[in-house]
C-alpha cells in the first residue's frame, strides 16, 4: 500500500519537464529572470541548495555574463566554467563576506533545516551576503504537503506522521521502518507560513505563487529595482 497517489506524483516530478512542478517552476524563474536582467554585469550569484542540473535546464550554465555559486553539504562535481560547487552549511556562510553576492538565490531549502531557528540562520545569512536575494518555499497552509504528497500532512501530530511513513511510502520518502530514521525524514521539513517569513525577511516583499485559489509558495524577494511591484504572471 501507498499512501501517495501516482498521479501526484507525476504532477510532482521535478525531473520531468511537463510536469506541474516543473511548469510552477519554469513560470518562477521568468519571474527571476526579469529580475536579474535589471542588475549589471557581470552577475554573481550564490545558490543556496542549487545544482548544476537547476542552472542547465534555465539555460544559464556556461554564461559568459553570470558568476554561479551551488552550495550544498557536499559540493558537486563542476560541469560548467561558469557554476562552482562549493561544500558548505546554509545557516554559516562563514566563507562569504557581506554583500559579497549581487543576488543570493534559493528554491525549496529553507524549508529542510529542522526547526525555526535554523530557518532563521538561513534567512540571516542570504540578507548578509545578497545585495538582492530570492527565497522561494512551500506554503504551510497548502492542503498538498508537496514532500510527502500527503493531504494535510504539515498539520497531521507528529506521532501520526511518523507511524506513517514508518509503514508506507508517503512522496518520495519510506517506508522506513527505523523509529529514528523516520523521526529525521519527518522532523526534516518544517513548512513556513507568511507571518514567520515576513519576520525572517522584513525588508522583503512577499510573492504568493498561486493554484487555484490556494497559495502553493512563496517567495521572499528584496533589492531588485521595482521590487515593491512584482507579482508572478
Amino acid at each position: 500500500m501507498e499512501i501517495s497517489i501516482g498521479k501526484v506524483r507525476q504532477l510532482a516530478d521535478g525531473s520531468n519537464p511537463d510536469s506541474l512542478s516543473n511548469r510552477m517552476r519554469t513560470r518562477r524563474f521568468h519571474l527571476f529572470e526579469s529580475l536579474a536582467a535589471t542588475l549589471p554585469r557581470p552577475l554573481r550569484i550564490l545558490d543556496v541548495g542549487g545544482t548544476n542540473e537547476f542552472w542547465e535546464n534555465r539555460g544559464w550554465a556556461d554564461r559568459d555574463d553570470v558568476q554561479i555559486y551551488t552550495l550544498n553539504l557536499t559540493a558537486e562535481e563542476q560541469k560548467h566554467k561558469n557554476v562552482f560547487p562549493v561544500a558548505g552549511d546554509a545557516t554559516n556562510l562563514k566563507e562569504f563576506g557581506d554583500l559579497s553576492f549581487d543576488i543570493a538565490f534559493s528554491n525549496s531549502v529553507i524549508e529542510h533545516l529542522f526547526t525555526l531557528e535554523n530557518q532563521k540562520r538561513m534567512a540571516h545569512e542570504v540578507q548578509r551576503v545578497g545585495k538582492a536575494y530570492w527565497v522561494q518555499t512551500p506554503n504551510f497552509w497548502f492542503p498538498m504537503e508537496p514532500h510527502f504528497h500527503v493531504p494535510g500532512w504539515q498539520w497531521m501530530p507528529l506521532a501520526l506522521r511518523i507511524a506513517l511513513i514508518r509503514r508506507f511510502r508517503c512522496g518520495w520518502r519510506g517506508p522506513c521502518p527505523d523509529p529514528v530514521r523516520a523521526k529525521q525524514l519527518v522532523t526534516e521539513v518544517r513548512l513556513l507560513n507568511a507571518t514567520e517569513l515576513r519576520a525572517m525577511f522584513p525588508k522583503a516583499r512577499l510573492c504568493p505563487e498561486k493554484f487555484g485559489p490556494f497559495t502553493k509558495s512563496w517567495i521572499a524577494i528584496a533589492g531588485f529595482p521595482g521590487t515593491d511591484s512584482v507579482r508572478l504572471p
